[in-house]
């Protein structure tokens, strides 16, 4: 969905899709408590605080199923009753991707070749691909699928995953313009022990 409005009205939809506080309003992130406005920063080390920026060129807001799940070609549905809602906001001329993602029935601990176990890929509906950015996975982690996972922040390019093919980061090159231009060729998932393949998986278009 193209926007040139300013970032409060895209916030104000993603806040209501996922249930989320409103950025702005101090909510604690899922790094350990540390306070922010609600988009800066992730819970990885080597990731920068990246400020939210004063607009968004693109947005986008998905609801990832089970039953969208990919093994390769194969359908791998997953998780019964787990449901993960990514909403993102792109300044494509920054080359920042800011995220608000909250995962529901979900059980257990993350598992991934990556650096993170929640990811947006670079692939069609029914195909699998690389990793092409790792976000912070939303926590708190629990055997309980009751407790909801949050997770929220921006990145900044350079990207890396961590998964490296034929000597080189699946991160590399990438560019948050290139989901703008094909938002049908990525999708966002997360990925657990119980269910390595993906327990949510959601198309961006």
């Amino acid at each position: 969905m193209k926007t040139t409005d300013i970032a409060t009205s895209c916030l104000a939809l993603i806040s209501t899709v996922a249930g989320n506080p409103m950025p702005g309003d101090k909510s604690q992130r899922n790094d350990g408590g540390k306070k922010d406005n609600g988009w800066k920063g992730g819970s990885l080390k080597d990731i920068k605080d990246v400020l939210k920026p004063a607009r968004f060129t693109s947005t986008y807001q998905v609801i990832a199923t089970p039953n969208q799940v990919i093994n390769g070609t194969v359908p791998t549905p997953s998780e019964p009753g787990a449901i993960g809602y990514y909403n993102f906001g792109i300044n494509s001329g920054l080359d920042v991707i800011c995220f608000n993602i909250v995962l529901k029935g979900v059980s257990g601990d993350y598992q991934s070749l990556a650096k993170t176990a929640t990811h947006v890929q670079g692939a069609a509906r029914g195909a699998t691909g690389p990793p092409r950015l790792a976000l912070p996975n939303p926590l708190p982690v629990s055997d309980n699928p009751k407790v909801t996972r949050y997770s929220k922040g921006c990145l900044e390019g350079l990207f890396t995953t961590g998964v490296v093919i034929n000597g080189v980061d699946t991160g590399t090159g990438f560019t948050v313009s290139q989901i703008e231009a094909n938002p049908a060729g990525f999708f966002c998932d997360s990925h657990t022990r119980k269910y390595v393949p993906g327990v949510v998986r959601g198309q961006l278009a």
